[in-house]
């Protein structure tokens, strides 16, 4: 009897290992595909430099974002160690009209979305290209 409950348990700890291995840690996780529409999104951020209003626009922006703790909507920094950078097409208004992420994940598509409905100070022109990294 004892010998049956030792191969029993012995059975449930290797098939209990084995599942274990199966699934990645976080520390195995994979890097994130490169999104190829994002090159052309910075090109257009970078073109907007150099320019006064631009660079002021962005501390405000940036002071604005973190004040606000937009990053914190929908909890998305959790979905992956990979840090996302997103960049957000402002309106004159500073609506975010669309949005481009530098990689495609869950969480660059939960930031996409947590951003979607984000209205920022105006920006001094439109439209605006406004990056943001978020860890």
């Amino acid at each position: 009897m004892k010998t049956r409950t030792l191969a029993l348990a012995s059975a449930a700890m290797l098939l209990i290992s084995g599942c274990a291995s199966m699934h990645p840690t976080a520390s195995e996780e994979a890097p994130p595909p490169v999104n190829p529409d994002f090159a052309s999104a910075m090109a257009k951020f970078n073109a907007q430099f150099p320019n006064e209003k631009a660079s002021r626009y962005e501390e405000v922006s940036i002071n604005y974002n973190n004040n606000l703790k937009l990053d914190e909507r929908g909890n998305c920094h959790e979905r992956s160690k990979y840090p996302v950078v997103i960049v957000l097409t402002l309106d004159a208004s500073g609506k975010v009209l669309s949005s481009t992420t530098d990689v495609m994940n869950a969480k660059a598509e939960c930031f996409r979305q947590a951003y979607a409905a984000v209205q920022l100070p105006p920006p001094p022109f439109a439209p605006y290209q406004k990056p943001i990294r978020l860890r």
